[in-house]
């Protein structure tokens, strides 16, 4: 369980230097710096988005749910300002490198078993 969680962590950090290879608005100075980033990332959806989600929960109703594109623009932005070496220029580009990394961890979680091991 603890090598897949770390397989995933080490994934994620690949996964973020692919979006910084194809979004000209994201730089990340290294793997080192993605691996930290994908740390803060797990954390601020660990503890941060289950309390936004719930403070936008009208706003997400309103919107037919879109607004959690939003929600996850916003918090792919705070982990950028949070660790240094993760850059992200501006809103858009904060709202399409968020939306290509839940497509790739998306895809990723499909391919591996819940053990934590490709299916």
């Amino acid at each position: 369980m603890l090598l897949g969680i770390l397989l995933y962590w080490v994934l994620t950090a690949v996964i973020l230097l692919i979006v910084d290879a194809i979004l000209p608005g994201v730089e990340i100075a290294g793997f080192g710096t993605a691996l930290i980033a994908a740390f803060v990332m797990g954390l601020v959806n660990f503890f941060i988005r289950p309390i936004l989600s719930l403070l936008a929960l009208p706003l997400n109703l309103l919107t037919l749910g879109l607004f959690s594109f939003i929600i996850n623009a916003m918090l792919f932005a705070l982990v950028a300002w949070m660790v240094p070496g993760f850059e992200v220029t501006n809103f858009l580009n904060a709202l399409v490198g968020s939306l290509l990394l839940a497509l790739m961890t998306s895809l990723l979680g499909m391919f591996m078993g819940e053990r934590g091991r490709f299916a």
